[in-house]
């Protein structure tokens, strides 16, 4: 990435589902900051992605025509009195982490969540998750909570850290 080579933000397209299965699965089989277990095929991420084209939005960054990471909001809770709540959800290619690239891309899918309506934003972060947690945190995030080994991955308890973001409307 360099000044001539910025980075830039956009909105998820179907075209781009190869490139979000890679960075996502490669965080389900190798890390815990996901509690999936079972990789995205593509029929799933294009799925995901039709999801993430109306209301609640999801943003790419892409750096030489190529995406190196996405973030997102989805709904927080299927029940109706939670429709202003919602989850973000953020994934950058290790290659490109550290970059500020996670900040701007969440940043921006934030404002339009708040452009949407919506009144608030958790995030639901592996409380041993620093730089996530850290990123949030720099945003106006809160930690609200801790859930104790609410998720097991690779033989591990995880302890997930919630955070909450208030929109000042």
């Amino acid at each position: 990435m360099s000044s001539s080579n910025p980075v830039q933000f956009r909105t998820v397209e179907v075209a781009d589902a190869q490139a979000l299965c890679d960075i996502y699965n490669r965080e389900v089989e190798g890390s815990r900051v996901t509690l999936d277990l079972v990789p995205r095929t593509l029929a799933d991420q294009i799925t995901w992605i039709e999801q993430h084209l109306g209301v609640y939005p999801a943003l790419v960054a892409v750096s030489n025509d190529r995406v190196v990471g996405f973030a997102s909001v989805s709904p927080y809770r299927i029940r109706p009195g939670y429709s202003t709540t919602v989850e973000d959800s953020i994934y950058i290619d290790p290659a490109f982490q550290g970059k500020g690239i996670g900040k701007k891309l969440l940043t921006n899918v934030l404002e339009l969540a708040k452009r949407h309506g919506f009144h608030t934003c958790i995030a639901r972060v592996a409380a041993d998750h620093t730089a996530s947690i850290n990123l949030h945190k720099s945003l106006g995030y809160n930690e609200i909570g801790i859930e104790r080994e609410v998720g097991r991955k690779f033989g591990k308890w995880i302890d997930i850290m919630l955070l909450q973001l208030l929109f000042e409307h």
